[in-house]
């Protein structure tokens, strides 16, 4: 027997339940005058905000970073939106570097990683930060080519190694802690198992672009590294997509508290078209001269990296309708509370902008310029309110409780015991405040 929203799901969103509370005869302004006077007035402490960090606070930076670079990239070029994208990446990478000092200071502090590791919910954003450092280095690159500056194109191609390693160990430990310790079941299943994969289809798009910076032997080592990247991150992606469609027609949509998990398939099936493309581009300019002896290698990997761009973007464009539908009928059903599953809209939209985007480029078609435009323009609103409203929360200290995270550690570690090794997932009460 199936339910609409299963007692013991674990889908997760990548944040706090966060529904102000309901403060009779006193007006909203003196609220909001007690919020701005009161900082982190919900924590008992200063110090529970390092406590209270977790992994999906790096879907911030993966949000921020890809806007930014949209932005940068207007089909409609107009040179204010060239600085107002550069603002948003100098903005992300502040973010980057103030959320790595903090997670690394908690990591250090309370020496929990390997609880983290092991919870279905808290293990699956860890995927989260080598897709943020991805999306700087693509703002390094793209934003400050025209500037010839020669340090770039290093720095670039050392924190690309340094992101690849990430991503691999990401698509290697976590789906193992998966399969030999952590409990899930297809009625359980949640989006974010895809997290930990993804990376490897950032790196190689994120490989393409710092190609572009680089000729010769170069070049060709980093764009042959990222079309393993993509083929390795993109088929296991495809699998967990075609699970987890399986899961929502048996088991239907996920709460509302995670609903806005129901666009993170988009994310695997975007940038896949948007990095497949782009290596394609890249192979094109570098191969011929480097591999004489395979003749029209580049010319083939082109229009293959168009025609599989298509049909890629063309499979993201049904699940981003999908999405949205599902998002329109839930809201429609009642309101959705606030939580860091809400930055799980920007990324995965974001690379379906990027690839028609890339497409537009590729066959100057107007139907993807216009359609391109028309999404930054939409995303950009919609970034700028989740933005406004994570900060709003993180303010009062809602987003920073230590309470939510210590209890899905204390739950793991007692479903992890021999003693409770038949229990049942995580109950969605608990598992919603992450994700």
């Amino acid at each position: 027997m199936t339910s609409r929203h299963p007692a013991n799901h674990t889908d997760v969103s990548l944040g706090f339940d966060s529904r102000p509370p309901l403060i009779k005869s006193v007006s909203s302004a003196a609220l909001i005058k007690h919020y701005i006077r009161h900082p982190m007035h919900k924590l008992e402490s200063k110090s529970d905000i390092v406590r209270g960090l977790n992994p999906a606070w790096y879907t911030v930076t993966m949000g921020t970073g890809s806007v930014g670079i949209l932005i940068h990239n207007f089909p409609y070029q107009w040179s204010p939106l060239r600085y107002i994208g550069m603002a948003i990446a100098l903005f992300n990478l502040f973010l980057f570097l103030v959320i790595s000092v903090l997670f690394v200071i908690r990591l250090v502090k309370y020496r929990d990683f390997y609880d983290i590791l092991m919870s279905p919910q808290l293990s699956m954003p860890l995927g989260a930060l080598p897709m943020g450092l991805s999306t700087l280095i693509s703002s390094l690159v793209i934003m400050l080519a025209r500037y010839d500056l020669h340090w770039v194109p290093t720095l670039a191609l050392v924190l690309w190694c340094i992101d690849v390693a990430l991503s691999v160990l990401s698509s290697m430990i976590i789906p193992f802690t998966v399969f030999s310790h952590q409990k899930h079941t297809l009625e359980t299943m949640s989006a974010t198992l895809l997290l930990p994969v993804v990376p490897n289809i950032v790196a190689a798009t994120a490989g393409a672009i710092v190609a572009s910076a680089y000729t010769g032997n170069t070049a060709t080592v980093i764009i042959l590294i990222s079309y393993v990247l993509w083929g390795m991150g993109m088929g296991i992606a495809m699998m967990l997509v075609t699970a987890y469609l399986i899961r929502l027609t048996m088991f239907k949509l996920p709460p509302k508290e995670s609903m806005a998990s129901m666009l993170i398939p988009l994310g695997p099936l975007g940038q896949s078209s948007y990095g497949i493309q782009q290596l394609g581009v890249q192979a094109l300019r570098v191969f011929p001269s480097e591999f004489p002896q395979i003749e029209y290698l580049g010319n083939m990997l082109y229009g293959i990296g168009f025609f599989f761009g298509l049909l890629l973007w063309a499979l993201a464009s049904w699940w981003l309708t999908l999405g949205i539908y599902s998002a329109i009928y839930t809201r429609v059903r009642g309101p959705v509370p606030f939580n860091l599953g809400w930055w799980a809209l920007i990324f995965p939209v974001s690379t379906f902008v990027s690839s028609s985007n890339s497409l537009w480029g590729i066959t100057k078609f107007t139907f993807f310029r216009v359609l391109a435009a028309a999404l930054i323009v939409s995303l950009f609103l919609l970034w700028l309110f989740v933005l406004l409203r994570t900060i709003w929360y993180a303010w009062s200290g809602e987003l920073f409780k230590p309470d939510n995270v210590d209890r899905l550690v204390t739950l793991e570690n007692k479903s992890s015991s021999p003693s409770t090794s038949a229990c049942t997932p995580v109950n969605s009460r608990d598992a919603s405040v992450i994700v």
